[in-house]
């Protein structure tokens, strides 16, 4: 059995593993993050069930167009709090961004998480992505 800091770790793996999907654009790959029927809800949107959830984000790339800077997505202050095979996650993030000027942030907020343990892989339950900060 998995001790509570293996545990946390796996957590971690997939938060970062979500950012590099979605910065990648491999939008059917950061669904798969997501239980079957998790939820991804967005200022944008919300989405719920893998096909919707990478609909979505596919959406929202397209929207911006060729427009859209190149990007990484980073997360900090993670904290987690496990309960058996389900853990509820907070965090911040950023966007950092290319511009003309160089490097800018482009926009940043918290993401809370409501996770599940399934088959032996964390997966989304619930994500809520909240934006404090924005262009």
């Amino acid at each position: 059995m998995p001790s509570a800091l293996e545990e946390k770790e796996a957590i971690r793996e997939v938060l970062a593993e979500y950012c590099f999907r979605l910065d990648e654009g491999r939008f059917a790959e950061m669904a798969a993050l997501f239980t079957e029927t998790g939820t991804w809800d967005t200022a944008f949107g919300s989405a719920t069930g893998r096909p919707a959830i990478a609909d979505l984000a596919r959406s929202l790339r397209e929207r911006a167009g060729n427009q859209r800077p190149r990007a990484v997505h980073l997360v900090t202050n993670i904290s987690i709090a496990l309960d058996g095979a389900s853990a509820r996650v907070r965090s911040n993030w950023t966007v950092v961004q290319n511009s003309p000027d160089g490097p800018e942030i482009g926009s940043g907020g918290g993401y809370r998480d409501e996770m599940v343990k399934e088959g032996g892989q964390w997966l989304f339950g619930y994500r809520k992505i909240d934006r404090f900060i924005a262009p």
